[in-house]
C-alpha cells in the first residue's frame, strides 16, 4: 500500500488540524508496517507518586493509531475512535518519554483497527498495549 502521508506532512496535519497536542506528540518514523510516535513527558503527564498517567498513554495510543490510519487514507479530521481497550502492563520508567509502536492491522472503508505497543524510551519491555477500532467517515 502506497501511503498518503508521510512524517512530515502527519507533524504538518497535527500542527494545523489538532493544534492542542502538536507540542507533545512527535511522528518518528512511518512506512508500510508501522508508525513510531514518541510523546515528549512533562509534568502535566504525571500522576502522584512521579509515574505517567493512565490517560496519558491512552491518548498516545489514541493518537498513534489515528495517525498510522491518516498515513494510509490522506486528511480525514473526522475519523473517530469507536473502541478502545488498553492493558497496563508495568510501570513506565520515571522522567522518560513514551514511545508507541502502531500497526494498522484492518483497513477497511467504514472501519480500521489498529493495535499498538507503547515503551518507555531506551526499555524493550512495552509497558501498555492498546487495541483501538477508528470509524472513518464516507470519503
Amino acid at each position: 500500500m502506497t501511503l498518503k502521508m508521510d512524517a512530515a506532512a502527519l507533524e504538518a496535519f497535527l500542527r494545523s488540524d489538532f493544534d492542542q497536542v502538536a507540542d507533545v506528540f512527535e511522528v518518528v518514523a512511518v512506512d508500510d508496517e508501522k508508525l513510531v510516535v514518541r510523546l515528549r513527558v512533562s509534568n502535566q503527564h504525571l500522576r502522584p507518586g512521579g509515574t505517567v498517567s493512565g490517560p496519558t498513554m491512552f491518548e498516545l495510543a489514541d493518537v498513534s493509531v489515528y495517525l498510522a490510519i491518516l498515513a494510509r487514507i490522506g486528511p480525514v479530521d473526522l475519523a473517530v475512535t469507536t473502541n478502545c481497550s488498553i492493558d497496563f502492563m508495568r510501570k513506565p520508567v520515571a522522567n522518560c518519554d513514551l514511545i508507541s509502536e502502531t500497526r494498522i492491522l484492518k483497513l477497511g472503508k467504514v472501519l480500521a483497527v489498529g493495535d499498538t505497543l507503547i515503551y518507555s524510551e531506551g526499555d524493550q519491555k512495552p509497558v501498555a498495549r492498546a487495541g483501538l477500532t477508528y470509524s472513518i467517515p464516507p470519503r
